[in-house]
């Protein structure tokens, strides 16, 4: 049968042959850093502020609630979750873990990242969400309206949800990718998203609880077009609209962050060799080395909250601006976007192109039965992945490039909000240097998580 890249072993370190970093790795990191540093040095003088943010009219809302759509969607993800339910448990062989975990998990966000988010007449959560908010349903099983969402709940739906499937790619990947794992958690997911939606209503659930509504939306603040969310067109648009000042709604942002930053920990030589060394208790696999490496990524979330929380601080004081720190967090928050995005790319395009090439012969064969017609190439078993599509040296020397020119680019939304926050041009001035260093370390940091597969000894 059809053999591939197992989406149990992500790629996004795979560089494909190994050749050496091609400069001292001091200087590779050190020269990110110098040129990031020199970018604020440029942008130092500039002293318009952001625009505000224009309301678009929402020209998709006739398209949202659109019964065709919403029908397509949800046949989509019935197929799928009966084939993963039902078909082969071959991962090579069925569709669903290369459409959930490389489509709908990856393709789908750098997609919106680009495009905007184009994905809200085609979610099939949404979709479900909508089709039990219905007055007199609520009335029947709930006795009246539905409630009020919570003020204490914030995103945290989100959060959890987002931390449980990003630790079913990173950590429990082994079980996770199995199609009928795969498939009951779709299921489930679908039964939690139905009796939230008929619990508080559909709008509080797919603004602040439905993971994906909630992912989406965020990477299309940096797309090209709005599709009626807030901001004006063109790239990063939408970040014009403020984040809300919640605990909640930074953490799942900064999830996004440390996520890559973990997958990129989990390819270091450094993580390797300790868990090479691990006592035979914590043999990779075991209970005990996958609850200890979940701690890892719970603390490396914190340490993302830490690392950014102190430095806003020291802007918050420095700026002597008002509000609390979170405050000022959430207003640097859209400086920090475009940084999750580069990594995000930087750590699954390879991975995309060669991974991608999968949907060919699964599309032939959606759920591997073995009674189903033989498809005309490139349709069927006879398909062979393209693993050379690019030399990968092009997709490093790109991922260094978007990498430094996300942080660029944060550090010139961070002038431009903190010009604006700020009482005077002398005080953003001086507030801005504590997030700057905070950019070259967190360069500095990502690209020695690049270069690790590369450099001798890796």
């Amino acid at each position: 049968m059809f053999t591939s890249y197992v989406l149990i072993s992500h790629m996004s370190h795979a560089f494909g042959k190994r050749y050496d970093l091609p400069v001292p790795l001091w200087l590779f990191v050190g020269g990110g850093a110098v040129v990031v540093f020199l970018s604020f040095l440029l942008v130092l003088p500039r002293t318009l502020p952001i625009e505000g943010v224009n309301e678009l009219p929402d020209r998709l809302g006739r398209y949202v609630t659109s019964i065709p759509l919403a029908v397509i969607a949800w046949l989509i993800m019935l197929g799928l979750i009966i084939g993963g339910l039902f078909g082969s448990q071959e991962i090579a062989e069925n569709i669903l873990p290369t459409a959930f975990w490389l489509i709908a998990w990856i393709a789908i966000p750098v997609s919106c990242g680009i495009l905007g988010n184009w994905t809200r007449p085609l979610n099939p959560y949404a979709a479900l969400a909508r089709a039990v908010d219905r007055p007199g349903l609520q009335r029947a099983i709930l006795g009246g309206p539905p409630l009020a969402w919570p003020s204490w709940l914030g995103w945290w739906p989100a959060v959890v949800i987002f931390f449980i499937v990003a630790s079913g790619e990173l950590i429990y990947n082994a079980w996770a990718t199995i199609p009928a794992v795969t498939a009951a958690g779709l299921a489930i997911y679908a039964l939690i998203t139905a009796a939230a939606a008929l619990a508080f209503g559909s709008e509080a659930w797919l603004e602040r609880g439905e993971m994906f509504s909630v992912l989406y939306s965020t990477w299309g603040r940096l797309g090209y077009f709005r599709f009626g969310a807030p901001g004006t067109r063109g790239f990063g648009g939408g970040l014009k609209a403020r984040f809300e000042p919640a605990v909640s709604r930074i953490t799942f942002v900064l999830l996004l962050l440390a996520s890559v930053s973990f997958d990129g920990l989990l390819a270091t030589p450094a993580w390797k060799h300790a868990r090479d060394n691990l006592p035979s208790t914590f043999t990779p696999g075991t209970a005990p080395y996958l609850i200890a490496t979940t701690l890892v990524f719970i603390g490396l979330v914190l340490v993302a909250w830490a690392l950014f929380g102190g430095f806003a601080s020291a802007v918050r004081a420095a700026g002597s601006l008002e509000g609390s720190v979170v405050d000022v967090l959430a207003g640097l928050l859209p400086s920090l976007l475009p940084i999750a995005f580069g990594y995000l790319v930087a750590h699954n395009l390879e991975y995309l192109a060669i991974n991608g090439q999968l949907l060919f012969p699964l599309l032939g064969n959606p759920a591997g039965f073995s009674w189903w017609p033989v498809l005309p190439y490139p349709f069927n078993d006879s398909y062979e992945l393209k693993t050379n599509i690019l030399p990968s040296s092009i997709y490093w020397y790109f991922d260094v490039a978007l990498i430094i020119f996300v942080h660029i680019v944060a550090v010139i939304l961070a002038h431009d909000y903190l010009i604006k926050a700020t009482r005077t041009v002398r005080t953003a001035r001086r507030a801005e240097w504590p997030w700057v260093i905070d950019m070259i370390i967190y360069t500095m940091s990502s690209l020695w998580l690049l270069a690790q597969p590369l450099v001798k000894g890796g």
